[in-house]
């Protein structure tokens, strides 16, 4: 902790401010920007953008733009993972833009799984709604971290790190998810790395694993690439 003499000079003792003033700077900034304004509805059809959206003139905005009826509804998880995500973010719901916050619905099939993956640009606090989830993340450190939790639990995922969701219970489950980010992005394992365009090598893959080709290529079939 910085320590301040008492009897040091003016100049002394202002700089020794301008640092303390300083220090937090890094902790405002592991989040989307303050906005400057009251609003900045996203005009997504914009040709240009600068770290984010432009705003839809304030004559062009109505009450619309600022609510979302998008995660009543029951996602389809008919899918290879049994899982779906339905995203309130800036790209669907373009009142967030600025705001620094997202939220998304996630439902599960029993069994179904929310798949290894992290968010590059936000944290993730989340909260289950119904049924049983196993929630994990794994540490820079490879230490995981993990624990069953079931309707009206909530959990939290630190930016950046690997994490997932599994619905253990015997029924259907459902969880809110929220992100301190207009837009956290996704970095789903499984498909970022068997089912990207164009595909990594499988030469990457098997050494990467510690596999054959016969493994990597079944993989990727199930992905689609």
């Amino acid at each position: 902790m910085m320590k301040i003499n008492p009897s040091a000079s003016p100049l002394y003792m202002l700089s020794c401010l301008v640092m303390l003033l300083l220090l937090p700077l890094p902790s405002l900034l592991a989040a989307d920007p303050d906005p400057l304004q009251d609003f900045c509805v996203a005009d997504l059809s914009a040709s240009t953008s600068v770290n984010g959206f432009l705003c839809k003139p304030a004559s062009n905005v109505s009450s619309d733009d600022f609510f979302f009826d998008g995660l009543s509804k029951e996602g389809n998880t008919t899918n290879v993972f049994g899982s779906r995500v339905t995203a309130a973010n800036v790209l669907s719901f373009p009142g967030l833009n600025t705001l620094g916050s997202s939220i998304n619905r996630v439902d599960f099939a029993p069994g179904g799984i929310n798949p290894p993956h992290s968010h590059p640009r936000a944290s993730e606090t989340g909260v289950v709604i119904s049924g049983q989830l196993l929630v994990g993340f794994v540490t820079t450190g490879n230490v995981y971290f993990s624990k069953v939790i079931s309707a009206g639990q909530i959990f939290v995922i630190p930016r950046g790190l690997v994490h997932f969701q599994k619905n253990v219970g015997q029924e259907k489950a459902l969880a809110f998810t929220s992100f301190n980010s207009q837009l956290p992005g996704a970095d789903v394992l499984p498909l970022n790395l068997f089912a990207s365009t164009p595909p990594i090598p499988n030469d990457v893959l098997t050494k990467a694993f510690q596999v054959g080709d016969d493994v990597v290529n079944s993989i990727k079939s199930k992905f689609g690439s």
